[in-house]
């Protein structure tokens, strides 16, 4: 009788333990963390222009072990730092999800917006208004990270740091559990009372540690010899801008630490802004115990010191390079925290960029390529021409966006008609020898201009928020206020050519050429996760990276 029951219960337990191993074979697999690596005013030829000089588990553990897309480009103009994040993680396009650019015109009003500034809600972590109050209140598409705290019912957390508020808000979307950006004020990082009411404990001890003071101590020097950085046009070029009291721009950065002390947005210029990002994401995955379980977290990280070194010196600069080496070895050190902390195979890595970045008008000159600067005194001579023929003066409130904003008050108080006077307008614009195109935004369908730029404008157009005449330049030209380093903002491959590598879990190695756009991160991160695709998506999952 004895056996009989040890028999049963042996089959019981046997049975038992396969369907328990049945049920936990049969459970949803996701990665433990996703991390969004934004690499700001990143042109997709860094990854190889300076890969001779990258070490092995940085850039290079990205194109060794993960999968490379090498022709993605940006759908959409203007290119720019608010439009390429909000694209990234909404899959979607500025006519759709509301962001029109870093900032917009009001049409009704006349006012400058902000992308992020919000003043129904009160700074957290500083007193400064104007660097605190900002939130996501003007997005109207959800993002990637939105539908997965939905998709988790709010159990997986959505972290987003940047030195920048608008590449730290948006990327995080709605209901994060937390948003953070860099305060020129006080050298900390803060957030906003949209997010909470108080900083967390591990904001506050990150603060406290004053590690930025303790980047700029010694200076920037170049990481390798100079006589090294052969990709890059001569230190003390003359396309170079001034960093802090720098009387030339040229290395070694000896007074950055006084520099810093004196103007705390001096370290966004250097390498030492990304290396304080990074550690503040170390911190947020220390601090909320992310990827610490198994219900998916993402951390959205923009690495904005690239920016504005590139916007300081221009993309063929030892500045730029030297920003770039470090880079690398800042990635490798924070992968390896990955693998300690979270555990190498059980995180998902994306890297791209929100735009590129033209080549100095100066460098361009100097090695005789066509150049030059964009429209500089348009608004001034296109405002003269319409009082000539309407007798209104300054009929043109803005150009911005690489748009041309009518006053519409002034055009209502004078009985004029809007379409009169943008008519006009565009057949003057289309004098000025740096305009390529210069057409209606309603009437872009219509106009004989060749794809891909047609569609891009399309895409580019915010029927409320954008302005009356979309201008296209001439290939490498810049604004006027680009004299020295550079900008971006527009269709060509030099501001629209982006990287994006997959890293980690669920991904295999490999690389395409095949033709993708900015649009398809997002719904390739959400079918990766088997998360609905975000609200206003337009994109398409790369199906290379997550199968068919």
């Amino acid at each position: 009788m004895l056996r009989k029951i040890s028999i049963a219960a042996v089959t019981f337990l046997s049975v038992f333990t396969i369907n328990a191993q049945k049920n936990k074979n049969s459970q949803l697999e996701r990665p433990k963390l996703v991390v969004g690596l934004v690499v700001d005013q990143m042109r997709w030829d860094y990854l190889y222009r300076f890969y001779n000089k990258y070490g092995n588990d940085g850039f290079k553990r990205l194109l060794g072990t993960g999968y490379s897309l090498n022709n993605v480009h940006i759908p959409y103009v203007p290119t720019v730092t608010a439009l390429g994040h909000t694209c990234i993680y909404t899959g979607s396009v500025p006519a759709i999800h509301g962001i029109a650019g870093n900032d917009w015109t009001d049409k009704e009003t006349g006012q400058n917006v902000y992308c992020t500034t919000d003043e129904s809600v009160k700074p957290v972590g500083t007193t400064n208004a104007k660097v605190g109050s900002h939130s996501p209140k003007n997005l109207w598409s959800t993002t990637v990270t939105d539908e997965l705290r939905l998709a988790t019912n709010f159990q997986g957390k959505v972290i987003g740091v940047s030195l920048k508020d608008r590449a730290s808000i948006l990327p995080a979307g709605h209901n994060p559990n937390g948003a953070f950006w860099f305060d020129d004020s006080s050298g900390n990082f803060i957030t906003s009372s949209w997010y909470m009411n108080d900083l967390p404990q591990w904001v506050k001890s990150f603060n406290s540690q004053n590690l930025p003071d303790q980047l700029v101590a010694n200076g920037w020097n170049t990481l390798l010899p100079i006589s090294q950085y052969t990709e890059s046009s001569p230190d003390n070029s003359s396309w170079e801008g001034l960093l802090g009291s720098a009387k030339t721009p040229t290395f070694p950065y000896s007074n950055l630490a006084v520099d810093y002390k004196a103007k705390k947005d001096n370290i966004r210029y250097t390498p030492f802004g990304n290396t304080l990002t990074l550690k503040l994401a170390e911190a947020s995955v220390e601090g909320e115990k992310l990827g610490g379980d198994d219900i998916t977290d993402f951390l959205a990280i923009n690495l904005a010191s690239t920016d504005y070194a590139g916007h300081k010196f221009g993309p063929n600069s030892i500045e730029v390079e030297d920003v770039y080496l470090r880079l690398d070895q800042d990635l490798a050190q924070f992968f390896n925290y990955l693998d300690s902390k979270v555990g190498k195979g059980q995180y998902t890595v994306f890297l791209s960029a929100d735009h590129g970045g033209a080549h100095s008008v100066g460098f361009l000159q100097e090695h005789k390529i066509a150049t030059g600067f964009f429209g500089e005194g348009m608004e001034k001579n296109i405002n003269d021409k319409l009082k000539e023929k309407f007798g209104v003066d300054k009929l043109i409130n803005a150009v911005d966006n690489y748009q041309v904003y009518f006053d519409r008050k002034l055009l209502k108080d004078n009985k004029l008609e809007l379409d009169d006077v943008r008519d006009f307008a565009i057949k003057e614009l289309e004098k000025d020898p740096t305009v390529l195109y210069a057409v209606s935004v309603t009437e872009v369908q219509e106009a004989t201009i060749p794809e891909p730029i047609k569609q891009r404008i399309i895409n580019g157009i915010n029927r409320q928020r954008s302005g009356d005449i979309q201008l296209i330049s001439h290939d490498s030209m810049l604004p006027p206020y680009a004299k020295t380093g550079t900008t971006h903002s527009v269709w060509n491959s030099y501001d629209s050519h982006i990287p994006l590598i997959f890293m980690g879990w669920g991904i295999q190695h490999g690389e395409s050429s095949k033709p993708y756009f900015m649009t398809d991160i997002a719904p390739t991160v959400s079918s990766l996760l088997k998360i609905q695709f975000p609200s206003g998506n337009v994109g398409n999952p790369i199906t290379e990276v997550v199968g068919k």
